[in-house]
């Protein structure tokens, strides 16, 4: 059985209701994030502390958790998603906007178990064809990390290999310590 998917454009989509887990909108296709199990929650929330301990007080840049950002024709949620001090979206007032209607400068997917290492991938390819200058792609179940970089550049990180992050980011991470939030003694 076969079901007839009508395209929609991205500001129809945008008219939808929210979804839990969230849903995003790439070359005109609707698609539904997978919902985040133990490691993927765990590695989420320790990469967004370690990014804001360090990022935040020196207001370099900030990390946020499952961000909606629209930008390219696309409205994508990465797993995380750092903007440069400077770039984070604002009312005129100061306070920061609801709606991110721009790229991120970093954007990191952590793959689950039934998610689509392709789509996954697709999103952060999106995100540096339309000015994110750095791509993690997260494989908890090799224990290694894919970085991307401007012009589709790519590298797999593994073991003691050090991690990119920003410019002007005081952060030296390597593989292994990322992985080895996962163990709680």
């Amino acid at each position: 059985m076969s079901t007839l998917v009508k395209s929609i454009t991205l500001e129809e989509f945008l008219q939808l209701p929210e979804t839990k887990p969230a849903s995003e909108y790439i070359d005109g296709k609707v698609s539904q994030k997978v919902m985040p199990q133990g490691e993927h929650s765990l590695l989420q929330v320790e990469l967004c502390e370690r990014i804001n301990q360090i990022a935040k007080p020196q207001k370099i840049a900030l990390a946020f958790p499952e961000l909606r950002c629209i930008f390219g024709g696309a409205a994508i949620v990465p797993d995380i998603v750092v903007f440069r001090w400077e770039r984070i979206p604002r009312e005129p007032s100061g306070r920061i906007a609801n709606r991110f209607e721009t790229h991120p400068d970093w954007a990191i997917e952590i793959l689950s178990p039934e998610q689509s290492q392709a789509k996954v991938l697709r999103n952060l390819l999106h995100c540096s064809q339309n000015g994110t200058e750095l791509g993690w792609l997260i494989f908890p179940e090799e224990a290694s990390i894919l970085t991307i970089f401007p012009n589709q550049r790519v590298e797999m990180l593994t073991g003691k290999d050090l991690l990119p992050v920003l410019s002007n980011l005081d952060l030296s991470l390597s593989v292994e310590q990322v992985f080895s939030w996962l163990t709680l003694e």
